[in-house]
């Protein structure tokens, strides 16, 4: 996905205009995202979203990725997972935590060393507004349900 950031973001943004929320952390790798997202009061139609930013994604990608014999037979492209999950943010320790967890992911994967180095992801957008240091480190046990295969 990194190799099409411009076109994520696209596909985020027309998204964003046509079904309103608030990225209060994204981060994106190069086979997989994690994203919280705070939806207007009243909605909780985050399926919609997924649906729309893989959609738009996905259509403007040439579709000549290897596809597996169960998604040909389907007529499905190759790029994403079926699925998202998704959690309700209980408290402001489950908050936190999860804002970490998308912010370190880059260090996890070992994609990086340190968070900051990574450019695909709203951290720095944090730095800038003086929610994080940019030597931020985040911890690398952070336990808990975070959506990703164990």
């Amino acid at each position: 996905m990194t190799d099409q950031i411009e076109i994520l973001r696209d596909a985020v943004a027309a998204t964003r205009r046509s079904h309103p929320f608030e990225i209060d952390a994204f981060v994106v790798l190069p086979d997989h995202l994690h994203a919280i997202w705070k939806l207007r009061p009243g909605d909780s139609n985050f399926s919609v979203r997924w649906r729309l930013i893989k959609t738009r994604f996905a259509k403007a990608l040439p579709a000549n990725e290897p596809l597996s014999a169960v998604r040909a037979a389907r007529n499905e492209r190759g790029i994403w997972q079926r699925r998202f999950w998704e959690h309700f943010i209980r408290d402001e320790t489950d908050y936190a935590r999860h804002v970490e967890y998308c912010y370190y992911n880059p260090v996890k994967h070992g994609h990086v060393s340190k968070v900051s180095d990574w450019p695909y992801s709203s951290f720095h957008r944090d730095v800038r507004a003086g929610l994080l240091p940019e030597d931020w480190g985040g911890d690398p046990k952070v336990v808990g349900e975070f959506g990703e295969r164990g």
